[in-house]
């Protein structure tokens, strides 16, 4: 019995000990994420990733360019 209690205890103190790291890395966490967004280049960089359009020229040569797929098929198909 007394094996057991000591057992727990250490379990109890490893868990303080687990709990206590784990804020400490939550700590590190929030300060290396907040110099993240410092930087104004990172910023440009989230900022040209979430931003990218396609203008409406290069969606008419695509949409061309799928016409043509299909008009080249469509043609195939015809000819069998």
């Amino acid at each position: 019995m007394l094996n057991l209690i000591t057992a727990v205890r250490q379990l109890k103190k490893e868990r303080e000990r687990a709990r206590r790291e784990v804020g400490r890395l939550d700590e590190a966490l929030k300060i290396l994420g907040s110099l993240g967004s410092l930087n104004p280049r990172l910023r440009r960089v989230q900022t040209i990733a979430r931003k990218r359009t396609m203008s409406a020229a290069a969606r008419k040569r695509i949409a061309a360019a799928q016409r043509a797929r299909w008009a080249k098929w469509k043609a195939a198909r015809r000819n069998k």
